[in-house]
């Protein structure tokens, strides 16, 4: 099970064991969510990178959104 924590206008990956994976985030220049690990030596399960897949699908098709800050 993955648990996607909205955090600063992105979404924390948080694995099973209550570890923050990577981030999603929306990148502008290129019109579209991306996954980022939080360090290049995480390896990912099946299972783990489903659930990234299927987030990142539901973001593209609006079915997700990430919450925006508003500081004012």
């Amino acid at each position: 099970m993955m648990l996607f924590f909205p955090a600063q206008q992105e979404l924390d990956c948080i694995n099973d064991n209550g570890d923050i994976i990577g981030k999603i985030t929306f990148d502008g220049a290129q019109d579209e969510y991306v996954f980022s690990p939080v360090s290049e030596s995480i390896v990912l399960s099946g299972l783990e990178e489903a659930s990234i897949a299927m987030r990142l699908a539901g973001l593209k098709l609006g079915k997700f959104s990430i919450p925006m800050q508003d500081d004012d």
